[in-house]
């Protein structure tokens, strides 16, 4: 990406350019032709979505990882939840990645989803699908007016603004305001107007099927605006906000858009988590929630759609499966000085995020994109704007 000499910025108007005929040869109506490479790409993608529709009709073992084989309710539930944490580290990547908002207090618009269905299903006894509509106009009017108010403050304060707000919805929460939330113990799914198929374990595969839906729907929504005008300025505004209010834009207007449509893509996540966990908890709404999306995102690399997901599964399944570790009869077996810390789960990946921090800066995402762009040259075929980007 080619970057402003005096500021190291990047340019707003990068992709557009790249669009043009010019940068199109031998294109139909200024558009160039898909490359081998990008149809590589989506075959392996579309591959890789029937391989995951497949899996729960399917007798494969992954010792370490699942707890059964694919088919069992158990391994459904793992992998169904690390589907949605994907899908939830996906949304926050739009407002991190690609907006740069450091935001504190994103689990706030997760609850909201996953409390405001369970209490619209036992107190107001409604049917699901009304239900779910309420539910996503609450989270819309939720994270327009939190992120009008958060917005006109950047920085480290914008962050300290969102985790307030996250902050006064857990003391809610457990305070449990005229029993609605269930307060500490949380609050249990009222299954009587859900339908036969998303209740009980024995249908836990069609809580995957729903797991996976949601998982692609947040990424066609976050492709869609990435890809857009609206996303592009998301980019520049990251980048360089004083050039994009010169060239009359709104950076107030752009990221509010984004912070509401990643508050959003929450709600709908909160909602899939509910009907997976049968329930809402308090932790669904606390601050240390937000700060692992974040780890994810990094993990997975920032910047990176593909690397949020990596990221959000990743770190899903390292914490399913490390708890088990962690109380495993060889760890018990260790000198207390490694016993110790070895027992501890977020030890354990608070060691695997430092290290991914020193070593591999650009998180997976970045390190492959490296190993990539290193094999292009070695067969030269690297992609000239590709160089420039490494040199600038």
């Amino acid at each position: 990406m080619v970057r402003d000499a005096e500021h190291g910025a990047q340019s707003p108007v990068r992709r557009e350019s790249e669009q043009s005929p010019a940068a199109s040869p031998g294109g139909d109506g200024g558009r160039a032709a898909p490359s081998a490479r990008t149809l590589t790409t989506w075959v392996a993608g579309a591959a890789l979505v029937v391989l995951l529709a497949v899996l729960p009709l399917l007798n494969l073992s992954l010792p370490g990882i699942l707890p059964g084989p694919t088919y069992t309710p158990g391994a459904l539930q793992v992998l169904a939840f690390a589907l949605l944490t994907a899908a939830l580290a996906l949304s926050y990547h739009l407002l991190f990645g690609v907006s740069g908002l450091l935001s504190f207090g994103h689990a706030l618009y997760f609850a909201a989803g996953a409390y405001g269905l369970a209490i619209l299903l036992d107190r107001a006894q409604m049917g699901l699908l009304p239900a779910i509509g309420v539910t996503l106009v609450i989270g819309l009017v939720l994270a327009a007016l939190t992120g009008a108010v958060s917005l006109r403050v950047t920085g480290i304060s914008f962050a300290m603004v969102t985790l307030a707000f996250a902050q006064a919805g857990s003391v809610i929460v457990r305070r449990n305001p005229d029993r609605l939330t269930g307060g500490e113990e949380g609050l249990a799914l009222n299954t009587d107007r859900l339908p036969e198929l998303l209740v009980g374990v024995v249908n836990t595969k069609y809580l995957y099927w729903v797991a996976l839906v949601v998982l692609l729907l947040v990424y066609a929504v976050v492709a869609w605006i990435e890809h857009s005008r609206a996303g592009h300025l998301m980019a520049a505004t990251r980048e360089n906000e004083l050039r994009v209010r010169v060239i009359g834009q709104r950076p107030y207007v752009i990221k509010l858009i984004a912070f509401v449509v990643a508050g959003v893509l929450a709600t709908v996540v909160g909602m899939a988590n509910l009907l997976l966990q049968s329930g809402a908890v308090p932790r669904a709404i606390s601050t240390d929630f937000t700060l692992t999306l974040l780890v994810m995102v990094v993990l997975g690399g920032v910047g990176s759609r593909w690397g949020a997901i990596v990221g959000g599964v990743l770190y899903t399944l390292l914490d399913q499966r490390l708890n088990a570790l962690a109380s495993s009869a060889w760890i018990e077996e260790l000198p207390s000085v490694l016993r110790i810390p070895l027992s501890e789960p977020l030890f354990l990946l608070g060691t695997l995020f430092i290290l991914v921090v020193l070593f591999l800066p650009g998180g997976i995402a970045g390190a492959v994109g490296r190993v990539d762009a290193r094999n292009r040259r070695r067969t030269g075929k690297a992609d000239p704007r590709t160089l420039l980007e490494e040199v600038v």
